[in-house]
């Protein structure tokens, strides 16, 4: 055994193990009266919880309980989860991805992942991702998008997030010669690190501004988890605001019966939650032994069964504190505040350079954004807000829409955290249905 518990990891001993022993999956819409249970046995390996909260989280499903429990070579596991309606999962596609991608056969399930037209959500391949980090300001993202535009790439997919000052993408190129002309990609990454670098010493909160490509595969959330965590975002204390509307209690305490420590998290409930706590826990070497979940909405209580990968608990208050802010740090990476933008418009080089400046030109700092396509259409959504903090005046917004003209549809809605109720009705066109036919 490995310290912590777990088996020492050798694929081929994997390989062997899930031969003799396949993971047992089920999807059960009969057992539960308004949701559905996915049920996970199987031997236990490193990161085993973080693949499956993974790939429910990737489906966009709502995770309301789960209990976790992989103490020795097990791993024994039930998901209640929902659609984003809270309806059971009834789809048989969807059921059928499930069982597959947690089953034997997982490492194939990407080849019949539901929607494989739409590009750029969670994980891309066959395109040239490139990875930006720096220090975050006014119009940064529309300077990074003119720079992609003046080199002919189309972005076909991009996820920024901004925490504290900081900025992470993940940003999706293509065109016809993208694996081949690096004097393009080259000339490109030369400029961006200009544009990053001009504002990347902070003082004593320093910020290595840096880009990076990679070509093929790559999990979009998760990278921008480890791109800000290595940065040190949690470092820099947040915004009060923030913290008032997430509720946000995190403890870290001794379990001395099990030599374990239980780190419970309470705050507003939100999707993907549990994917950001686990995502955060596997980076910083933490094993989960065992977990509860539960959400009564609005809030939801989490609790984690821990020890290092070394086989300790949390022992000192530094160490706990670390654990605390990381913990609050990937929390707050995806809440966003101010108003949240959905645009859809046909694909094509320059829209997000195009879109993005119209954003600049008319005072709005984007916090967070998303860029999907889906066949030859383009999704964007934007959360924005004042570039000096303050709400964002309606009559901006008028503005944005003659700017836009009829090439693009917009849609505009509060972002959850700005409000203690839920998130407003759609105030114009009809991009909802629109977007909703896009959608798994």
């Amino acid at each position: 055994m490995a310290p912590g518990g777990l088996p020492y990891f050798d694929p081929d001993y994997e390989s062997l193990s899930i031969r003799i022993n396949p993971p047992r999956v089920s999807v059960d819409n009969d057992g539960c009266g308004d949701c559905t249970l996915v049920k996970v046995d199987s031997v236990n390996k490193p990161g085993i919880l973080l693949e499956v909260v993974q790939i429910l989280a990737d489906l966009d499903l709502i995770i309301t309980k789960a209990y976790i429990s992989s103490d020795g070579g097990w791993f024994m596991d039930v998901f209640h989860v929902t659609d984003q309606q809270g309806n059971k999962i009834t789809d048989n596609m969807t059921i059928e991805y499930i069982e597959k991608a947690l089953g034997p056969k997982g490492h194939t399930a990407d080849e019949s992942k539901p929607s494989t037209k739409r590009v750029g959500v969670h994980s891309t391949g066959d395109y040239a991702a490139i990875e930006l980090m720096g220090r975050d300001r006014p119009g940064l993202l529309s300077e990074i998008s003119a720079v992609i535009a003046n080199q002919q790439f189309n972005v076909t997919a991009a996820e920024v997030w901004t925490h504290n000052r900081r900025i992470a993408c993940v940003v999706y190129l293509n065109d016809d010669t993208t694996s081949g002309d690096t004097a393009r990609l080259s000339a490109m990454e030369d400029q961006l690190k200009n544009i990053l670098g001009v504002y990347g010493d902070g003082g004593d909160d320093k910020v290595a501004a840096h880009t990076n490509f990679s070509m093929g595969l790559t999990h979009t959330d998760r990278r921008l988890h480890q791109m800000l965590f290595a940065e040190m975002d949690y470092a820099v204390k947040g915004e009060a605001d923030c913290a008032a509307f997430l509720e946000l209690k995190i403890s870290v305490d001794p379990c001395l019966e099990k030599d374990y420590s239980v780190v419970t998290v309470r705050c507003r409930d939100r999707p993907k939650l549990m994917f950001d706590i686990v995502c955060t826990l596997t980076d910083m070497q933490y094993v989960v032994f065992h977990a509860t979940i539960s959400s009564d909405r609005p809030y939801a209580t989490q609790e984690y069964y821990i020890r290092h990968v070394d086989g300790s608990p949390v022992n000192t208050e530094g160490e706990e504190e670390r654990v605390i802010r990381c913990l609050e740090a990937a929390i707050r990476r995806r809440v966003s505040e101010g108003l949240s933008l959905e645009l859809c418009a046909k694909d094509r080089v320059g829209l997000l350079s195009e879109v993005t400046r119209v954003l600049r030109e008319n005072g709005l700092s984007v916090s967070r954004a998303g860029v999907t396509t889906v066949g030859e259409q383009a999704v964007n959504i934007f959360y924005v807000r004042d570039a000096s903090g303050n709400p964002v005046d309606m009559k901006t917004i008028e503005r944005l829409r003659k700017e836009i003209g009829q090439t693009m549809m917009l849609n505009v809605k509060k972002s959850p955290s700005t409000s203690n109720s839920q998130p407003s009705k759609k105030t114009s066109f009809s991009f909802g249905s629109l977007f909703e036919r896009f959608l798994p």
